[in-house]
């Protein structure tokens, strides 16, 4: 049996539900890549016609400490929810764009900027949900948690950054934070 040590108090527990991803709302984090949306992009028709190409739809950032810039597929299975949130990450030298290659929708759970040294609390966190054409290019230094997939085992096309240099950086959560169940169609 554990005892509490001096100064602990029980912290209450904060579930998190999630709200629809706009671009607004996710401006602080990164960018919004929305397939419905592709207004306001440059252009192009290619390929004898057949092909529209939208040009520069978000910005890969991850040039620094001698990095490049890689795609990879991650392929991911459902989180069981309501999940904890124990461990949030974040990569200092690059962006990171998750784009679905599939029209469901899926979780996307950021946390603002703390203090340094500051640990996240559930004031820092902000859980979206996806339209299910929409990826997410996450700012350098953004906090993540991993992708969060809902019903069945999902595929991500990953625009991110390798090479040397430190990367990764990963911060616990303080208290007890939830990810809830979305209500609805998943």
């Amino acid at each position: 049996m554990t005892h509490p040590m001096a100064g602990d108090r029980p912290r209450p527990k904060t579930e998190l539900t999630a709200r629809p991803l706009s671009a607004a709302a996710f401006a602080d984090f990164g960018e919004v890549i929305d397939l419905n949306d592709l207004r306001g992009f440059a252009q192009m028709r290619i390929n004898d016609g057949l092909t529209t190409r939208f040009h520069d739809v978000f910005s890969i950032d991850t040039l620094d400490a001698g990095g490049r810039t890689v795609a990879s597929v991650f392929r991911t299975r459902p989180l069981p929810l309501p999940h904890r949130v124990r461990v949030m990450e974040r990569h200092p030298l690059g962006s990171q764009a998750f784009i679905p290659m599939d029209n469901l929708p899926f979780l996307v759970l950021v946390g603002a900027e703390t203090s340094p040294g500051a640990p996240l609390t559930a004031a820092h966190l902000s859980l979206f949900i996806t339209s299910g054409r929409q990826g997410v290019n996450l700012h350098k230094n953004t906090w993540h948690h991993f992708q969060i997939v809902l019903g069945r085992q999902r595929d991500f096309l990953v625009i991110d950054r390798a090479g040397g240099g430190g990367n990764l950086e990963e911060s616990r959560v303080e208290g007890e934070v939830w990810i809830a169940a979305p209500q609805g169609p998943g």
